[in-house]
Formats: C-alpha cells, sequence, structure tokens
C-alpha cells in the first residue's frame, strides 16, 4: 500500500496544531466574516450543506418542518471516522444524515427499485442507540431517537409541503430542494424544550439553549467524548509523541466545502511502494487521529479566515497570535488605510480632504509609520506562517510551499517591496481618480501585464492559470526580499513602450508606471547584490552608487544613455502635446508615442524622425518657450557620449524612468508657474 503525503516536514502540521489550541475556545460556533459562515470545527465534525430543517421536541414530536435558505445552508454534524471520508459507502452519520438514512421506510416511498438502501437506516438507528445508551448520552440525542424510530419523517415532510409524492406515495422525479434530487436531501433538526425561567440563558455560550441541534457545543462534546470511549488499541502518533487512535482516514473539504482534494491520503494496496523500508503503512507514517482532525480543522478555519484562491492554488499567511499584519497583496495606499482602520483613532479629514494633492513625501512617510506600528505592536516574539497548497487531480492535494518568518522579518521584506518598487500610481478611490507613491497590489500587476481592455477597463477575463501563477511567483518576491522574473520585467517594459495598443491612455499610464517600479525593483536588487558582495553597509553603498531613481526628481548626474534617451522622448512629446488644442486634439497621439516601440528597438534613427518633427512644434511657440525647451533638449544631449549617442542599439528598461521622470519634472513644472502667475494676477487685481 502506498503512503502519499506531500510535506517537506511535519512543522506545518505543529503550527496548526498550534493555531488549534489557541483558538479552541471558539470550536463548534458559526461566525460571519465578510457575510459569510466561518466556523472552526470541533474534532469529528463536519460540514455540511443542509436542504430541510426538521423541529420536534422533547419528547420526539414532530412540529413543522422548513426549507432552509442558501444563505443558512451551512450545517456542523458530528461524523465518524468512516462516514466523514465515505464515497460510495453505506457508513452512516451518528446525528443528521441525508433522508435514506433517517427514513426506515425509504424503499417504500423511493421510485428506483434497482437501489437497496433498506441497510442505510438499520445502520444509522443502530449507531445512534449506541450512543443514546451509552454514558455520553445527551437529551437532544434521546428525543431524535424516539421521533426517528417512529419511521414518520417522509409522511411528515410530505403533510408539511416539503416533499412532493405522486399518488403513490412515491417520490415525484425531477423535484429539487436548493438544487438537490428531493430523494437526497440531508436534513438537520431543532429540538424544541421547555427552558427554566431562572437558567441565565443571555450569559451562556455552550449552546445548550438553542434549539438548533447544530450549534449546541453541548452535544458536540457529547459526541467527541462518546466516540473517543470507542476507541481501541492505541498506537504511536508521529505527530504528538503519544499513544492515540491511529486514523489512515484523513479529511478533505480543505480548500472549500466542494473540495474533495486530500493533503494526507493512504490508498495503494496493489503495488506496496514502502516495501523495502517498511512492514505496513503505519510504520511508514502513523497520525493519530484527534491530532489529524485538529491540524485539518485548523487549516480549513484559517483558509476560510484569510485565505487566497487562485484558480486551483490556495495560500494563507498568519501570524502565531492572529494579530493583524499587512497583506501582501495589497497596494502601499490600501496597506496604509487597513492600518489607520485597524489600529488608529485617526484625525485624519485634513488628509484625506486633501489625499490626492498630499505629497510624496507625506505618502512615504504615512507608509512608514505603517511599517513600524505593524512592527511595534506584532512584537519580537511572534512569527509569520505561510503555507501554499495546489492539486494536480481532483482527488490529490500538494503542500507547495511552507515557510516561517520573524514577525519583524516579514515586515521588513514587505516594506523592502514597496520601497523598492516606488513609483507615482494612479488607480480609482471612492470612484474618483486617486494618485499615491508606492506600489500596486498583485490584482492590478496581473490586470497591466496580461489583461485586455474591453469598455475602457482592463481585465483578466478568464486567465485564471496566469493569475495564479502570476501570484505564486511573486510571491517569494514580496515576502522573502527575491529579484523579479525577469520575463515580467520585459512583459511589463514592453506593453509600456506600446501606448498605441491601448484605447485609454490611464491604461497606458498604469503600464508606464509599473514597468518603472519593475524597472526600479531590478536596479535595487542589483544594489543589493552588489552590497552583499562588496560587504557594504547600506549607507556605504548609497554614497557609493551615484545614481538614484526617483519620479519626484530628474537625476541630472545620470549619464546612462537609455535613460538619457528616455528624458529627450519626453521633451519631445512635450513639446507637441502642449501644441494641441484640447477639444479638437483630445483623441490625437503624439510621434513620441507613435514611435515609441520603434525608438526602444533602434533609438538613435528614430529619434532623427522625431527630432525632426519636433522643430515644426518648436516654432508654434512662444520665444520663451522655444528657448527653454531648446535648451533642455541640448542640454540633455550633451550628456551623452558621442559614441554611445550613435549607437544604435536596443535601449533598456531604464529609458522607461528616465521618460517618467522627465515627464513628470515638466509637468509640475508647468502647473507651478501657472500657480504663480495667477497669484501675481491676483495680487495686480488687488
Amino acid at each position: 500500500m502506498t503512503f502519499m503525503i506531500w510535506v517537506k516536514s511535519v512543522n506545518w502540521v505543529r503550527e496548526l496544531l498550534d493555531l488549534y489550541e489557541k483558538e479552541e475556545a471558539i470550536a463548534g460556533e458559526i461566525r460571519f466574516r465578510q457575510n459569510r459562515p466561518l466556523v472552526l470545527l470541533p474534532p469529528f465534525h463536519t460540514t455540511v450543506a443542509a436542504q430541510i430543517t426538521v423541529i420536534i421536541d422533547e419528547n420526539g414530536k414532530f412540529i413543522r418542518a422548513e426549507r432552509v435558505s442558501e444563505e443558512d445552508k451551512l450545517t456542523i454534524i458530528p461524523v465518524t471516522e468512516k462516514s466523514g471520508s465515505r464515497t460510495a459507502g453505506v457508513e452512516p452519520h451518528p446525528f443528521c444524515d441525508n433522508l435514506k438514512y433517517l427514513c426506515g421506510d425509504y424503499m417504500l416511498h423511493y421510485n428506483n427499485k434497482k437501489k437497496d438502501y433498506s441497510k442505510n437506516y438499520e445502520l444509522y438507528i443502530t449507531e445512534l442507540e449506541k450512543w443514546r445508551n451509552s454514558l455520553y448520552t445527551h437529551k437532544k440525542v434521546n428525543a431524535l431517537y424516539e421521533y426517528l424510530v417512529k419511521q414518520t419523517l417522509i409522511t411528515d415532510l410530505s403533510r408539511a409541503g416539503i416533499l412532493k409524492l405522486d399518488e403513490n406515495g412515491v417520490f415525484i422525479e425531477k423535484e429539487k430542494l436548493n438544487g438537490i434530487p428531493q430523494e437526497e436531501a440531508f436534513v438537520r433538526f431543532c429540538i424544541e424544550e421547555i427552558i427554566d425561567a431562572e437558567e441565565d440563558i443571555l450569559n451562556d455560550n455552550s449552546g445548550q439553549f438553542f434549539s438548533e441541534c447544530w450549534l449546541d457545543k453541548t452535544l458536540q462534546k457529547s459526541f467527541i467524548d462518546y466516540y473517543k470511549s470507542t476507541f481501541h488499541e492505541p498506537q504511536l502518533c508521529y505527530l504528538t509523541g503519544e499513544n492515540a487512535q491511529i486514523s489512515f482516514l484523513h479529511s478533505k473539504k480543505i480548500r472549500n466545502e466542494g473540495d474533495g482534494a486530500k493533503l494526507i491520503s493512504s490508498n495503494d494496496s496493489a503495488n506496496f511502494t514502502f516495501r523495502g523500508r517498511f512492514r505496513n503503512k503505519a510504520e511508514a507514517f502513523s497520525i493519530g487521529y484527534e491530532a489529524s482532525q485538529k491540524a485539518h480543522n485548523a487549516l480549513k478555519w484559517i483558509i476560510r479566515r484569510q485565505g487566497y484562491h487562485f484558480n486551483d492554488m490556495c495560500l494563507v499567511i498568519w501570524e502565531s497570535n492572529l494579530k493583524p499584519i499587512p497583506d501582501w497583496s495589497f497596494d502601499t495606499d490600501k496597506i496604509c488605510d487597513d492600518y489607520d482602520s485597524l489600529f488608529e483613532a485617526l484625525e485624519l479629514e485634513e488628509l484625506k480632504a486633501n489625499e490626492v494633492q498630499a505629497t510624496g513625501e507625506e505618502q512615504a512617510e504615512r507608509f512608514l509609520k505603517a511599517m513600524r506600528g505593524y512592527k511595534t505592536k506584532l512584537g519580537d516574539t511572534s512569527k509569520i506562517v505561510l503555507l501554499s497548497f495546489n492539486s494536480a487531480t481532483t482527488g490529490r492535494l500538494a503542500m507547495t510551499e511552507y515557510k516561517t518568518f520573524e514577525s519583524a522579518r516579514y515586515i521588513e521584506n514587505i516594506k523592502y517591496w514597496h520601497r523598492s518598487c516606488e513609483w507615482l500610481h494612479k488607480k480609482k478611490k471612492d470612484k474618483q481618480n486617486y494618485s499615491f507613491i508606492g506600489m500596486v497590489g498583485i490584482k492590478e500587476i496581473a490586470e497591466v501585464l496580461y489583461g485586455t481592455e474591453q469598455k475602457g477597463i482592463l481585465t483578466l477575463n478568464n486567465k485564471v492559470k496566469l493569475y495564479s501563477n502570476l501570484c505564486e511567483r511573486l510571491l517569494p518576491c514580496i515576502t522573502e526580499k527575491k529579484p523579479l522574473p525577469i520575463d515580467f520585467v520585459n512583459r511589463a517594459v514592453q506593453r509600456a513602450s506600446s501606448p498605441v495598443s491601448f484605447e485609454e491612455y490611464d491604461n497606458w499610464e498604469r503600464a508606464l508606471s509599473l514597468a518603472c517600479s519593475f524597472i526600479k525593483k531590478k536596479k535595487m536588487d542589483e544594489m543589493e547584490r552588489r552590497r552583499k558582495a562588496m560587504d557594504l553597509e547600506k549607507e556605504e553603498l548609497q554614497q557609493s552608487v551615484q545614481t538614484e531613481y526617483d519620479i519626484r526628481k530628474v537625476d541630472e548626474e545620470c549619464g546612462d544613455r537609455s535613460y538619457l534617451y528616455g528624458r529627450l522622448l519626453a521633451v519631445a512629446d512635450r513639446i507637441e502635446y502642449t501644441t494641441f488644442d484640447r477639444e479638437e486634439d483630445k483623441n490625437r497621439v503624439t510621434n513620441a508615442k507613435r514611435f515609441m516601440c520603434a525608438f526602444s528597438q533602434n533609438p538613435y534613427r528614430t529619434w532623427q524622425t522625431i527630432e525632426e518633427n519636433v522643430q515644426n512644434y518648436l516654432n508654434k511657440k512662444k520665444v520663451s518657450e522655444r528657448m527653454y525647451y531648446s535648451q533642455l533638449l541640448d542640454k540633455i544631449t550633451a550628456k551623452f557620449n558621442r559614441e554611445e549617442f550613435i549607437k544604435n542599439e536596443k535601449l533598456d528598461g531604464l529609458y522607461l524612468l528616465g521618460f517618467h521622470c522627465q515627464s513628470y519634472d515638466m509637468t509640475h513644472r508647468a502647473k507651478a508657474e501657472d500657480k504663480k502667475e495667477k497669484e501675481e494676477e491676483e495680487n495686480k487685481n488687488d
């Protein structure tokens, strides 16, 4: 028999067991997060989607029945080792189950006589009776037994209008309940009882006064104690080091409620591939059933609480004490907003009223403040756990990543990502255009790199595999300071170098900003590698590196050929653009942008064409403006080494930084001059 488990070590299971122990107090409670049900399951329990709720009294008398709404269908039920893993088997669940297990007269109403379900009820009622007669029985178990032993469930449901039977009392075909054939419906129970007026119902956290059986934690504990009393022949659990009941049937539903893939499985009874090392599968890997349940339940809970889903890939990151941490997939501005909402009772009205006009320094300081805040609140002893899963088949789940970080290191890595990619970006915020200094989020990166425009918006459509692959490859860049994949950098540069391929100018600006962020990150990574190779302190490296890339200022000292050519292109673009009529030429593209792709491949030859066209637009300007732009072009050209200038070799992505920095500088210079002129005009009028 082959034992299959895709893990690097069992440490990740210890992390999940620790997580379960810390949160055990809320086990069995259904809570809601972002309008979705969330539950940390107790051991030996699972969740199902119920279609019918049957209400009985404490004596087992039928009261009424209801269809379950889609919003309320999640139901906690006890399961055994075999019933929790059943597919085609007949092992019954201990309490709630499908109609064919709960109804002794099911075959009288079933229209397919080729299948015999008569044994299902016998197995179910026998097991329920064992629980009822045990030392760990519960009043709700007794009430349910008293009701189901009468074998009137289908009749009661038919009279209540829940089930549809024909004149012969047989299930009507094609009748469905919430998309499920009615004869396959899952039934849950409410048991109403008389409660003593002196009971402190409001302060009770056990759920014992709930009529809903799936919310009663005392019923859950009753089954746990009863089920553990049936365990025999304990063996060594490799996870806990204790003697415990061993299980080779482990949980599914890990990534979502419909997930049939298992992380741990043992089902090869033909090839016995463990032979030669072990005599049997228990020697290969022996896991206690309760430990397995707790680890799997903690994993399900944390994934549903804060996991990320990218096609078949699933990723979850948490802090050891479940304190808030910066989201690795968010943009810089969103991280700051989250920090403010979580930790600050802030007086941000003035800042928020002028967010678009906030300076880059203010935005950068806001981000650094958030990083310092997270680091302080997490402390020195906490750690971050990262788990990633993917599936090659529908039945097998592989753990593709397991890492732990000191929280301080994780925060530093997140900070490095956003600072090394820091650039001017634009997005929609509160339905308004918003600019910020920092880095965009993962979804935005995917949209810019692989999205197509639909009604002016970049969308990924059905490119879920591309998105999943991008997330998987960018994750270590963000959380571990790994270098960017070079194909992502090249793709970003390629898209930014083709402005005419975009229908909307804003989408090209997004592509340009992302390309600049990626190029800056690439340069920062090279600087970091150089620092390590030279064993320099960061301060020494900053002094030894003459070039610093910042959207807020043009690097006048940079003599890099690509950077300078980018600056020339920006000046040519500005000269032509400022001659356009805002209404008549609003959809017109400048020659600089039209030739941008060719320019990046053959800069010297293409620049000759662009420069000739620029002269025509220069002649349309005022003398002062003409002199300013002419002098700027001469100043930039003078920085070239002649041999470098006349080379016709392809430019690297640095030309985009030169282009964007020069464009930003000229735009803000023009705004400042306009503002100065208005102030002077106002002063004259006064």
